[in-house]
Parts: structure tokens; sequence; C-alpha cells
């Protein structure tokens, strides 16, 4: 297990890669004194590499800084089968020419792993507030701050924005996503990755593999007959959400599986991680942040359209979950996190999924 100076040793050479790779790419010709602040990092995200850092240089007499985050894909916790930054960037800078979509600005995107050790990007640092995961937002932070008005407020823009991203009909755009035949549906097409990522964390799966196994079998028996489709964020929710001081949304963050197929999918994925953070976890919602019920009701109001019986696609949304956390749990292990509270993860997520599968075996529809 690597300890806290093979982590500084890390860090400390990639500052330095960095160092000597940048000068020239991002300032001016003619600049001087290039500068690179220590890293800094985020208190969340595993599925990849994340600094926070300052770049300064000095040109034509007056000193630049540029505020960045370097994101690189990760070669060691590997949660999916074939992680992509570039892919990830570039769907950042499609999908942020678009009304309503709000995404960081790509500054560099580099896929040669011979530069830092990986491909890699960066991007410009969007000022706000994220609401966090651990401690679930719903129980601690800045949002219980808030009052129920500015709750509310902040959770309709936030709604605002997935309507926004489920608008996107650029065919161009899909396509990009698409990255694949189109011989069969967005919603087959999205069944076929699931099972493949299936296949191949199966033996990860100590957490209800059994269950994960039985309602992946449901889902191909049952999948709607529908050809709707559009963007697909991958991971819709609050806490990918970036607020400015108004509460307004400043940046739409992780876009690293984003695909096309029913919007149903994102919304699914948003009731599902809000149960996941509240409820499963013996919390209530605070004033100002809508029920399951009312969250859709809120997606329709604002634009957003279901195409059937969302009980599927939130079956759909915790056999991702579980998949997640199944293998999440592997890797905190391996660093060295108690087993027991590593198997806390995918135990909440199966338990949603048990409670799912069991609501869909009696299906209504959600459709308006």
């Amino acid at each position: 297990m690597a300890g806290p100076t093979d982590r500084h040793a890390r860090e400390e050479d990639l500052h330095d890669r960095l160092l000597a790779w940048l000068p020239d790419r991002l300032a001016p010709a003619g600049h001087h004194d290039f500068a690179l602040s220590a890293f800094s990092a985020p208190a969340a995200g595993y599925s990849g590499t994340t600094a926070f850092f300052t770049a300064s240089w000095v040109a034509d007499g007056a000193t630049v800084e540029r505020r960045l985050v370097l994101r690189m894909q990760s070669q060691v916790h590997q949660v999916f089968i074939a992680p992509d930054a570039v892919r990830q960037a570039a769907v950042m800078e499609r999908l942020g020419r678009h009304v309503g979509v709000s995404t960081p600005e790509i500054v560099l995107t580099e896929p040669d792993p011979a530069v830092l050790g990986a491909p890699f990007y960066l991007m410009a640092r969007v000022d706000g507030r994220v609401p966090s995961d651990v401690p679930s937002w719903h129980k601690r932070g800045w949002t219980v701050e808030l009052s129920a008005d500015e709750r509310s407020r902040m959770y309709d823009n936030a709604l605002r924005s997935l309507v926004a991203v489920h608008a996107v009909d650029d065919a161009d755009d899909l396509a990009f996503l698409r990255d694949s035949n189109t011989d069969r549906t967005s919603l087959e097409r999205y069944l076929d990755e699931l099972v493949a990522w299936h296949a191949w964390c199966a033996d990860d799966l100590h957490v209800g593999g059994d269950l994960v196994r039985e309602a992946l079998d449901v889902l191909l028996a049952t999948a709607p007959a529908t050809s709707v489709e559009g963007v697909v964020w991958g991971d819709a929710r609050i806490g990918n959400i970036c607020f400015a001081d108004d509460l307004s949304v400043a940046a739409l963050f992780d876009w690293e599986t984003a695909t096309t197929g029913p919007p149903d999918i994102d919304v699914a994925w948003w009731l599902m991680f809000e149960r996941y953070l509240c409820e499963a976890l013996g919390f209530s919602r605070q004033p100002g942040t809508p029920d399951d019920e009312e969250i859709l009701r809120r997606y329709e109001q604002f634009g957003g359209k279901l195409t059937g019986d969302i009980g599927y696609y939130l079956v759909l949304a915790a056999v991702v979950l579980g998949l997640i956390t199944n293998r999440l749990a592997v890797l905190l292990a391996q660093d060295g996190l108690d087993e027991a509270t590593a198997r806390s993860y995918p135990t909440t997520a199966i338990a949603l999924l048990e409670h799912y599968l069991e609501l869909h075996r009696t299906p209504r529809s959600t459709s308006r």
C-alpha cells in the first residue's frame, strides 16, 4: 500500500513533468518566469487523477495567471472498462456549445501517455460550490445552510440544466456520443455495454452479485421497445453540478460515461442517487428539496420528456450503481480502507437494487 511519502513523490514528479511540458503550449511566445503553484486535490473523485493549480507567467510586462484543473486518466483505479479522458474533454467541448449546458472550458488535451504517464486534459477552474457526496449534501455542508426557498431554487436550476442536456439534438454530437453502429437502438446498445461491463467486473461483485445478475436478466427480458435517442449525461446528479453564488448552474461535471439513449436513463440515475445519499442512509430531505414525484413533475414542467415506465430505468440505474460501488469497494480496500467501510457502499446500493427490482415486478407508468 502506498503511503503519504509515495504519494508526495508522485505529485512532485507529476508537477515537474507538467512544468517542463506546459509553458510553450499555454503561454505566448516571448513569455518568461513561467511557474506552477503546488497541486491541491478535491475531496471527491476516484476514477482518475484530479489536481488544482495555478499557472503564471510574465508577457509584455504583465503577470498572467490561469487557474486550472488537471484531469488525468487513471491507470490504477480503473472503475470503468475503457476510461478515456480525451473523449471526456471532447464531450464537454461539444455539449458546452449548446444553450443551457454549462461545461468548463477545455484548455488543452494530450492523448500521449508519455507526457505524464496517462492521457489527460486541462480545463479552466470554475468558481462556485459543489454539493458533497461524502458527507451527503442532504445532511451536512453548505447546502443545509440554505433556506428552503434557496434550496428549491438551486434544485430547479439543476433540473433545468438536465432538461437542456436532453434537448441537444445535433446529429453530429449524437453520432460522436454514439460511437457505435446504428443497427441497434440506443437502449439496446446501452444494454450491450452494460452486459460487457458486468462480465469485465464480475469477479469484483462481492456484495449482491447474484442479485445484480438476476436484475440484469430482468432488464434484458423486459427492455422497452423504444427508438428514442438523445444525449445521456451518464452521471446526472446534484453532486456533479457547480453552483454560483446566486445558485445558478456554473458548470456540469463528470462526462466520463456520456452516451446516447432515452432521457429516462439520466432521470432514473438522478432519482436513485438522491435516495442513495438520503433515505438509504436514514436521512430526510431538507425543506425545499423535492421528493421523487416532485422531481419528475418539475423535470417535465421545465420541458423534459419521459418515454415510459421509470421503474425499469430505476432498476437499470441501481444495477449500474451496484457495479460501480462493488468495484470501488475493491479499490478502496486495496488502498487501505477497512473492508467493512469499503463494503458499506455496495451494501447500500444492493439494498436499493432489491427495492427497485421488487417495485418493477408491478410496474406503473410515469409518462404524463
